[in-house]
């Protein structure tokens, strides 16, 4: 007998949510692997904001979207989190509305098994009630819980009323529970060493299909003491440039695709071995497409080859990790960048076509101990060097080198409280960066580039 599985990504509960080219990645891969064996899988996307009927549901703002992809959310206020309730900001549900996912759930047949992914830990109030919306559905039905939450906050995420939770990745901790619910005694999934033995994710499970994000690695070499990616990938594995370059002919020319995002953390690492050739074998095949770099680049790894390539390449949105100017933090956080190689690679990107405001370099707002005037130093020292600065607010994660002294100075209860981890909140912030400061450095980074800069 057929299986069949739901798959199932959750609301966002959040101050506000911006959708950079985002789909779930791991569980639209497992999608793939399960169909591969026979299971009959339906995918909910609770974050599809395109359902014309919530045209008509009253508080509901639809979403704007770029032609790139990009864009806003359909939301709805709702109440905020009872820990939430002095924090002066609208709290929103993110995504299709209750009633949208309850008649999706009613459209189709009973799942033998329920599956939903995870994000951010201080999203879990949108999960929770994703849970209890599936299990009013289909009481009885085995729900699983994976993702990063789970695998960040293993001792908070049984609280979400999953039958199961699995931290990790899917491809090896799945099997063993699938063996014992569904009797399903699957063949070993694909060698997780070699991330070219698996198949494409499952976007043709969504329509319309207006961008796929793509891996080329999974996990970094670097260990950046604020960064999670070493918990959540412990080794650094990286795909075949050219069938990366497969994968996105088959998007484009099967699906009509023509915006690409790319998720790694560390795309630019050893340029000869992934960028350069992925690139020069895109440029050769003339596609019609386009790329954007929401996460983080390394800036180190900008060289003037590299720099003209990823123009000619279709590289459109550029973004890169810079953190702070200070150079003590920069050593302590990971010293993947200094502030000469800043200089010296936003000239190699403007040489290269690029301008001042194509590129975009974050800047950490918040960690522990950083003064308000670190901040304001590391905005100049982009301005001066010709990009655009962008304020990254910190954002402490469970597990990682910085996480012991984000307790220590946080003014909220992060270790107890993943609510409190909450960007927004800036739940590290040192005295002097108060709200008006914090206000007048985000109107710094809005300053218009001068022409001769553009």
């Amino acid at each position: 007998m057929d299986r069949h599985i739901l798959l199932i990504n959750p609301w966002i509960y959040d101050f506000s949510a911006y959708d950079l080219w985002y789909k779930p990645l791991g569980l639209l891969s497992l999608a793939s692997l399960l169909r591969i064996h026979g299971v009959h899988i339906t995918f909910i996307d609770c974050l599809d904001s395109d359902d014309p009927a919530m045209r008509h549901e009253p508080h509901i703002t639809m979403p704007k979207r770029k032609p790139s992809g990009e864009g806003s959310y359909a939301a709805e206020r709702i109440p905020k989190p009872p820990p939430l309730k002095s924090v002066p900001r609208n709290f929103h549900r993110y995504g299709m509305t209750p009633r949208a996912f309850q008649n999706a759930l009613k459209a189709i047949s009973r799942p033998d098994l329920i599956m939903i992914t995870s994000m951010m830990t201080y999203w879990y109030p949108g999960l929770f009630d994703t849970i209890s919306v599936v299990k009013s559905a289909y009481p009885g039905v085995p729900v699983v819980l994976g993702g990063n939450y789970v695998t960040l906050c293993p001792q908070h995420a049984p609280l979400s009323g999953a039958d199961f939770c699995l931290p990790g990745p899917g491809e090896s901790s799945l099997p063993p529970l699938l063996n014992d619910l569904l009797r399903m005694n699957m063949p070993l999934l694909p060698d997780e060493q070699n991330l070219d033995s698996y198949p494409y994710p499952a976007f043709d499970l969504i329509r319309p299909l207006n961008y796929v994000p793509l891996l080329t690695s999974r996990g970094c070499p670097y260990r950046c003491s604020y960064c999670a990616s070493h918990l959540l990938n412990p080794s650094f594995r990286r795909r075949d440039p050219i069938l990366v370059a497969d994968e996105i002919a088959f998007w484009h020319t099967r699906f009509g695709v023509h915006n690409f995002s790319f998720y790694d953390d560390a795309l630019l690492v050893d340029a000869q071995g992934m960028a350069i050739p992925l690139l020069q074998e895109m440029i050769r095949r003339r596609l019609p497409v386009q790329f954007h770099c929401p996460n983080g680049l390394h800036l180190r790894e900008i060289t003037p080859e590299l720099s003209v390539l990823l123009y000619r390449g279709g590289f459109r949105t550029i973004r890169f990790g810079f953190e702070t100017s200070d150079l003590i933090r920069q050593k302590a956080t990971g010293g993947k960048v200094s502030n000469n190689e800043l200089v010296e690679a936003i000239g190699h990107l403007k040489r290269a076509g690029y301008r001042s405001q194509d590129i975009g370099i974050y800047i950490l707002c918040g960690l522990p101990g950083q003064p308000a005037d670190e901040v304001k130093e590391s905005i100049h020292h982009v301005q001066s060097s010709g990009a655009r600065p962008i304020l990254a607010e910190y954002s402490p994660i469970p597990g990682t080198d910085l996480w012991r002294d984000a307790v220590a100075c946080s003014r909220y209860p992060i270790a107890e409280e993943p609510l409190f981890q909450n960007n927004t909140l800036l739940p590290c912030k040192s005295a002097s960066l108060t709200h008006p400061i914090y206000q007048s450095l985000k109107r710094m980074t809005r300053i218009p580039l001068q022409p001769e800069d553009t």
